[in-house]
Parts: C-alpha cells; structure tokens; sequence
C-alpha cells in the first residue's frame, strides 16, 4: 500500500499563524558560539519564527541570532530562534523568541501586505 503523503508532510508542523515568502533583505543568521557565515537562501517568515533554506545542519534546540530587514517596510528584525526541527539538506524551522512587540507589529503588517498584493494579481 503506498502513501499519497509526500515526506515533507511529515515534518510540517501544524500552522498557527499565516506564514509569508517575502523577499527579505540582509538576512544573516549566526549559529550562538560560532563567528562564521552560513550560507542561506530566502525563508519563509511568520511572528512565530521562519523556515531557513541551508543545506547545513544545525541540531533541535540550537539557537542563532536573526536579522533581516522586511522588503516592503525596510524594518529590520533582530531576534533570537531556536531551532525546532532541521530537514538535512534542506533546510531549518526557527521559532522566535525575545521578539519585541514592535518587530512582531512588522512582520503581521508585512505578511497583510503581501496578502493584498497576492489578492490583487488574482483580481
């Protein structure tokens, strides 16, 4: 009997808050204890934390320091995550945690924003 469930289904955790692909500029992220790049594509983000597209591994409970500034806005988000679960090859689910109200106010309004455009390329 074969599964019509791709495997990423498996590893997606059930979604409390809307999520965004936005195109986000400087992103960095910096592993806690270690002072060197990790080489990143463009995540998706939501208040709750953000999916990061590394091929490098990074084990559950790690934490890292994020930054990157919101396209539409320019606000620059500074924030630590840890990580909840990592897809080899793939990449890693963040969760935020310490991010100031005025950070979490951004990326809702980013995440509304992208919304509406996405709405309007339908219409």
């Amino acid at each position: 009997m074969t599964s019509s469930r791709s495997p990423r289904d498996f590893y997606t955790p059930t979604r409390q808050f809307r999520r965004h692909c936005p195109h986000l500029l400087d992103l960095s992220v910096a592993y806690e204890g270690s002072s060197e790049d990790i080489p990143i594509r463009p995540p998706d983000v939501s208040v709750q934390g953000m999916f990061i597209n590394t091929i490098r591994h990074f084990p559950e409970g790690s934490v890292m320091a994020v930054r990157f500034r919101l396209a539409q806005s320019g606000y620059e988000v500074r924030a630590r995550a840890e990580v909840r679960y990592c897809l080899p090859g793939v990449g890693v689910g963040v969760e935020f945690f310490d991010l100031p109200n005025e950070a979490r106010e951004a990326i809702e309004e980013e995440i509304r924003l992208a919304g509406l455009a996405a709405q309007s390329e339908v219409l």
